[in-house]
Parts: C-alpha cells; sequence; structure tokens
C-alpha cells in the first residue's frame, strides 16, 4: 500500500523550523521542530515511524515504511536552510530577482509576492532539470 505524503517546511517566528501535514495514518498525524530543516525533517520522519506502531498495535492496517513516499514544500528561509551549498547571490541572478530582496526573502525578513515566487520556482526547477543531464 503506497502513501504519498505532503508536507511543508516553515521557519518559525522563533527561528526555528517545523515540517507538518494534514495527511495522517488512522488517527495519528505528523509533525517534526528542529533548530535546522535537517533536524525537523527527522523529527518529522520519527513522526511517520510512531505513527505506523501506534496504528499497527491496535489493529489497524498501515503502510510500510518503505511504501512512504514524502513530498515537502519549503518556504524560502527553509529551502536556503536545507540547501546551504546555494549561493543566494547567484541564485538571485540566475533567477532575475533583485540579491538585497533574495537574502530578506531568505531570512524571512520579507516575503515574495506571485510574480517573484513564480521565478524562484522556476529557477529551482531549471538547475534541477540541469542537475539531471550531468555526468561525471
Amino acid at each position: 500500500m503506497t502513501m504519498n505524503i505532503k508536507a511543508i517546511i516553515e521557519k518559525g517566528r522563533d527561528g526555528r523550523f517545523s515540517v507538518y501535514s494534514e495527511d495522517h495514518i488512522g488517527n495519528s498525524y505528523f509533525g517534526g521542530f528542529g533548530d535546522s530543516v535537517a533536524v525537523a525533517k527527522e523529527d518529522f520522519y520519527t513522526s511517520i515511524k510512531e505513527a505506523i506502531s501506534e496504528e499497527a498495535a491496535l489493529g489497524n492496517t498501515v503502510p510500510k515504511e518503505e511504501d512512504i513516499k514524502v513530498l515537502f514544500r519549503y518556504d524560502i528561509p527553509s529551502f536556503f536552510n536545507f540547501f546551504d551549498f546555494l549561493n543566494v547571490s547567484k541564485f538571485a541572478e540566475y533567477a532575475g530577482i533583485n540579491e538585497s530582496k533574495m537574502r530578506a526573502y531568505k531570512t524571512g525578513s520579507a516575503y515574495p509576492g506571485e510574480k517573484t515566487m513564480a521565478k524562484i520556482s522556476n529557477a529551482v526547477k531549471s538547475i534541477g532539470q540541469a542537475f539531471l543531464t550531468v555526468t561525471l
């Protein structure tokens, strides 16, 4: 039984990161928190394992852990925290966005509008496509 989970990663006002989803197994929902996106994602995966265990103990049908696929949706600060090897200035140039504005989006002190979000999303997808063509 394959299960697709849509999860949202956001940076909170306290500077910590959260991962949450409206998806669930039985009555068990998933969530994760941490000082970095990596830690929050690890906590989120732990909550999935706990949900499987709890629901199985109740006799409910549960997916196998390896059959669960998680699709993460990042806010801008979370994206740059997790993919910290990306140079924000170069990314802004690549996406056609003002460098100082991009830094503000990265820290969460400003939020991009719909058109700017589309530029950022398109740049991420373009970079991903470019990586798919690389052979080393």
